[in-house]
């Protein structure tokens, strides 16, 4: 599973730029998967987010710059201002779904303390830290503060990301006294000592001194603040600034004020003052000056600008504003330095700062190596969205009657996640797709009694079932039906899967794929299973659906399917097979139905482990685990669970549903040879496109060679 890093800060200008950029570092030097992520985007006045532009063109990562954002901060503080945090969440869950199906690290930059960072809250960048499974990296910033201070600030952020139950995998506290003494930098070090819920190796701390040469900004960043012309020293930009002084009294006092690498601000008509300011840098007697800013919009004079023309190397840059003076100092009060790939001075000195203070190559090789960490529920439905749209494969939507599932086809090619046939009423769902504001375009719509190859249908249907007693021309009313017709174009190979149900019984879905599409090798039944999307990670439960009372050898069967579903679907199987009673605790025929269908199931999976019988409780807690079956490989960490009858199953689904909020995505049909999903006859619109996008991977998980499309047949 792709891993993770989530740097964040609850305070501005903490440095999180320079983390990043030691971060990044440290992993493409391990491996060459690393993906970066801001979920909100702060760009700047051409559009784009310096941070992106840095990292990206820094590293020469794999990804578009449209690719490394969710959401601008202004589309982000729009969608939590009218209530649209689900949806935040999940544009943000799919940017990062589809950076993570090609890397192996995404490292993430929260928005929350950027300048004008508007768009999160530090809290909703938690949550959303959290939603991605993410490890989180704490920045806090020690300047300004006290050794003390910036102890209990590291702190409080500590246990601010511990108290979410978030990993947390570093605390960067930047930007803190370039020398401090012995017993502040022990106090430092150890600022995390005794805090509850911290892990067993702690977490490590990077103390990070003030460097100047990273915080200054440059007199390209002040002329781009200003919005200013450059009228000399154009090829000097790269200089960095200091403190500013404005020079508004006479030339002999002004001069005492000149402080070493320091912004001049004076009106553009002071012709004194600019004069004054070139002798300074061209003096030795007096401190250099960085540059100089003309305000007001003031020509100069003529007399000086013929002077300047013949100075063949100005020696500072010289920038003139439109804005008066006050204006341009309280714009400069807001001016924040940005690490930029075309000063590759000070990149690299960036990124030796980092490397001197923060050893994150084993930061780098933790993220590497741990691969198998639960999934949480929101990362896994991007993912399951990523993975069908690079599949391309297609879908057929019998139930073309509906509006939901128009809706359905909609965003499912809008989304990118299959091509799309729907049956029904061709003028009647154009109709209604235009009534709705939906673009159909795209699909291929079909009405089965007026299709050229209904014939050509019934016939192969005919000689499919003549054995079972069915007749031409019953074949040829068969075809009629939607969910036949449907089923007659993945078994022809002309789809690559079905989804039913919004308005069809799951016996009817599921009768016509079992009398000619069949059941895989190995397998004799159909049985069904639901990704249950938790906050923190992904559970399968089957049977919920299908199979009301499965004998011991069903048990068996549905166990080996859901673990083989799971381990396609990116969940490693840890499969408990669930009863009232756990271990030998218990007896009585149902209980010895559930014992010998775990002898059979391990049969079936000799590398996956299976266990039972075994309580819920036993299954996902590991407290109760380890009382109740201690040392069991399953035990209190189970992902896939197989309950004993339809009944405990179906109501155990929705009680959880309920309960913790979580989505279930399903029912998965599971055991055809094609695959054919269905849908609860209450499902919503996001089920039917979820289901879509389920059926596509089961697709071209089931058969690597392309199929023909509906286009190309209809």
């Amino acid at each position: 599973m792709t891993k993770t890093l989530y740097v964040l800060s609850a305070e501005p200008q903490c440095g999180k730029t320079l983390i990043c950029l030691g971060l990044v570092s440290a992993l493409t030097s391990r491996t060459a998967k690393v993906a970066f992520l801001r979920p909100v985007a702060e760009p700047a006045a051409d559009g784009t987010d310096p941070d992106i532009r840095l990292i990206l063109e820094q590293f020469g990562l794999d990804q578009t710059p449209d690719s490394a954002f969710a959401k601008s901060a202004e589309q982000a503080a729009g969608l939590v201002a009218s209530g649209g945090r689900d949806e935040l969440f999940e544009a943000v869950a799919a940017a990062h779904a589809v950076l993570a199906a090609g890397h192996e690290v995404v490292v993430c930059e929260s928005g929350s303390a950027s300048p004008g960072g508007e768009g999160l809250t530090f809290e909703l960048d938690l949550e959303m830290a959290k939603a991605l499974g993410a490890m989180v990296v704490a920045v806090v910033s020690g300047r300004g503060k006290t050794t003390a201070q910036t102890v209990d600030a590291a702190r409080m952020a500590a246990s601010t990301v511990l108290r979410q139950g978030l990993t947390l995998a570093a605390v960067a506290v930047n930007r803190v006294e370039a020398e401090p003494s012995a017993q502040a930098a022990g106090l430092l070090a150890g600022c995390l000592a005794g805090l509850p819920g911290l892990p067993d190796p702690p977490p490590p701390v990077w103390t990070i001194p003030e460097d100047e040469r990273l915080s200054r900004p440059s007199m390209a960043e002040v002329a781009r603040r200003l919005g200013a012309d450059v009228l000399w020293g154009g090829d000097r930009l790269d200089v960095q600034v200091g403190e500013t002084v404005v020079a508004a009294m006479s030339v002999g006092n002004f001069l005492d004020y000149v402080r070493p690498g320091c912004l001049v601000v004076t009106p553009g008509d002071r012709a004194d003052i600019i004069l004054a300011v070139l002798a300074a840098r061209a003096s030795g007697a007096f401190p250099h000056p960085a540059g100089l800013a003309l305000t007001g919009g003031l020509e100069v004079a003529p007399s000086i600008v013929r002077l300047l023309s013949g100075w063949a190397d100005i020696p500072i840059p010289v920038i003139r504003t439109g804005m008066p003076t006050s204006p341009t100092l309280h714009r400069l009060e807001g001016l924040v330095s940005r690490l930029d790939p075309g000063q590759q001075g000070r990149v690299q000195a960036a990124l030796g700062h980092f490397e001197a203070h923060a050893d994150a190559g084993g930061l780098a090789q933790r993220a590497a190596a741990d691969t198998d960490a639960a999934m949480p529920g929101l990362v896994f439905e991007q993912s399951v969205i990523a993975r069908a749209r690079a599949l391309g494969k297609t879908i057929v939507f019998p139930e073309g009657g509906e509006d939901r599932v128009l809706m359905a086809a909609d965003q499912v090619m809008s989304r990118g996640v299959a091509r799309v046939v729907i049956l029904g009423d061709v003028e009647d769902m154009t109709r209604r797709a235009a009534a709705l504001g939906l673009d159909l375009s795209g699909a291929t719509l079909l009405n089965p009694a007026t299709h050229p190859d209904r014939e050509a249908f019934a016939a192969t249907l005919f000689e499919l079932r003549q054995g079972k007693g069915l007749t031409l021309e019953a074949a040829r009313e068969l075809m009629l039906d939607k969910t036949y017709f449907g089923t007659m174009l993945v078994h022809k190979g002309l789809a690559d899967g079905m989804v039913s149900g919004a308005t069809t019984t799951t016996a009817d879905t599921i009768r016509p794929a079992l009398q000619f599409i069949r059941t895989k090798p190995g397998f004799t039944m159909v049985s069904s299973v639901f990704f249950m999307c938790l906050a923190d990670r992904v559970l399968v439960y089957g049977d919920c659906a299908v199979n009301p009372d499965p004998t011991a050898e069903g048990l068996a069967e549905i166990a080996a399917a859901s673990a083989d579903t799971a381990a396609r679907f990116g969940i490693p199987p840890r499969v408990a097979m669930l009863s009232y009673s756990t271990g030998a605790s218990g007896k009585g025929p149902d209980v010895e139905k559930v014992r010998q269908a775990v002898a059979l199931a391990r049969a079936r999976l000799p590398d996956i482990p299976v266990e039972g019988p075994i309580q819920y409780d036993a299954a996902v807690d590991p407290v109760t685990a380890a009382e109740k079956m201690p040392g069991s490989l399953v035990a209190g960490k189970a992902t896939v669970f197989i309950f004993p009858d339809l009944d405990t199953g179906n109501v155990t689904y929705k009680a959880v549903q309920r309960a913790t909020g979580a989505a279930a995505m399903g029912p998965v049909l599971q055991g055809l040879k094609k695959p054919v999903n269905d849908l609860s006859r209450g499902c919503t619109v996001r089920d039917i496109v979820y289901t879509a996008a389920v059926t596509a991977i089961q697709a071209g998980e089931a058969d690597d060679a392309p199929s023909r499309t509906a286009r190309e047949a209809s």
